[in-house]
């Protein structure tokens, strides 16, 4: 008679464990697999706790954040290089001890104890070894003498690409995209006004203040998800950053106006233009997999648009020759002036990066401004804090095409630039972000 093998017991996962080996995947993921943290992030296991699930989060961006000095902390305590996956722990256990509130005794152990999740059971010795050493000695780094890069947490490509672009203030723009990002909305104009948004937010006693240089935006005192945020299911309310909001008021569209927005997923700024006054939109975006979160945005907020799959580039393709009185072009580019929300945007660029993101840009906008109506504005923006994406676009535009002018944009926020207006990361609590408004000549 034939006996089943009995199974194996399975080790228990020590408390604590497992968000150090979840997070240390993610880190592992980004500098090593090149893959977004989002990406990673996205596939952490379902039945995860939301407390587990925060950490995981909090020590991955952390690592990503500050990975430069955390790498320099951890590269004079190592006699061999460790394999990616056991480095990425490495980091996630320095981290705690060096930026987080976590009592030392308890980060040490549960990151040593991450080694069995991720079969690295061998390295248990060497990572308690590592991580009690600086427990017991701290840094051994100077500040004073780290490389700046180092010392702001940044590649050296784009520390000297800030430097060049933003003169004096380049440390307060590296330093700005370090820090997390506040948590802006914006009130349906359709469901109320912004102040009336605030009471009933006050009124479920979240505390939110609006932000003076952008009619539609306010910021909550302290973040929350977005489940747990009144009117937002209901369209009452939207997550979306202040600089972003500002692009539907530059659009400036009227009634009945036929409004283009180029690249438009995931639909926070298809939804503003559409919240603010009855207009025929078509929304494009070159990936249909992201159309389908611009949907689910349209319909939470009560809105309408046509929305279609198609490369806004390849104009032949998908434009009927009905032309647009107003379009939007926020183009692909770096995303550097969002890095405080995605930092793993400084080890996942490359400097050849720019040159590429700017030649699809003056691509875009070659090819779109022949279905934009004379007497029609476009408005070319960028979530990038670098001139070879914003104003050296819009400047080499206007340069090759006669019936193009730039439409001067007078405001608060920001800083003028040759051609439109720069905002830098942090700035009014902002990302970074570029805008300009072109217009065409009647005649």
């Amino acid at each position: 008679m034939s006996r089943s093998r009995p199974r194996e017991k399975q080790p228990a996962v020590e408390e604590g464990a497992a968000p150090r080996a979840l997070a240390a995947r993610c880190v592992s993921a980004v500098m090593n697999d090149r893959r977004s943290l989002d990406a990673a992030l996205a596939e952490l296991p379902a039945q995860m706790n939301g407390a587990d699930r925060a950490l995981t989060s909090a020590l991955a961006y952390g690592v990503l954040r500050d990975y430069r000095r955390l790498e320099a902390l951890l590269a004079p305590r190592l006699s061999r290089k460790p394999q990616p996956l056991l480095r990425a722990l490495l980091l996630v256990g320095l981290l705690q001890l060096e930026a987080m509130r976590i009592p030392a005794h308890a980060a040490v152990h549960a990151t040593v104890a991450a080694t069995a999740m991720l079969k690295l059971g061998k390295a248990r010795g060497m990572v308690n070894a590592i991580l009690r050493g600086h427990q017991r000695e701290g840094s051994r780094l100077d500040s004073a003498e780290l490389a700046v890069g180092v010392r702001y947490g940044y590649p050296d490509w784009l520390v000297r690409m800030v430097e060049t672009d933003w003169g004096s203030l380049w440390p307060d723009v590296l330093a700005a995209g370090n820090r997390p990002a506040p948590m802006h909305l914006r009130a349906n104009a359709r469901r109320g006004d912004r102040h009336g948004a605030i009471q009933r937010l006050a009124d479920a006693g979240i505390s939110s203040e609006a932000v003076r240089v952008c009619d539609s935006a306010f910021t909550l005192d302290t973040p929350i998800p977005a489940r747990d945020l009144p009117g937002f299911a209901s369209g009452d309310v939207s997550i979306q950053d202040g600089a972003a909001q500002l692009a539907a008021g530059l659009v400036g569209a009227r009634a009945g106006d036929y409004v283009l927005d180029a690249c438009a997923a995931p639909g926070n700024k298809s939804a503003h233009l559409l919240e603010r006054g009855d207009i025929d939109l078509l929304a494009l975006d070159i990936d249909p997999a992201r159309l389908e979160t611009l949907d689910e945005t349209l319909r939470r907020v009560g809105t309408r648009a046509q929305v279609k799959a198609a490369d806004a580039g390849a104009v032949d393709d998908w434009w009927d020759g009905r032309a647009f009185d107003r379009i939007l072009l926020d183009a692909p580019c770096s995303g550097t002036g969002v890095i405080r929300r995605h930092p793993d945007i400084k080890w996942l660029r490359r400097p050849s990066d720019i040159a590429a993101a700017a030649e699809r840009q003056n691509e875009l906008l070659d090819n779109l401004w022949r279905t934009l109506a004379p007497g029609g504005r476009l408005v070319y923006a960028t979530c990038s804090i670098l001139r070879a994406e914003g104003v050296d676009v819009v400047d080499a535009f206007l340069e090759r095409t006669p019936d193009a002018y730039e439409q001067v944009i007078n405001a608060h926020w920001g800083f003028a630039e040759r051609y439109g207006r720069r905002i830098a990361p942090g700035m009014h609590g902002f990302d970074g972000f570029y805008y300009a408004v072109l217009e065409r000549s009647a005649t």
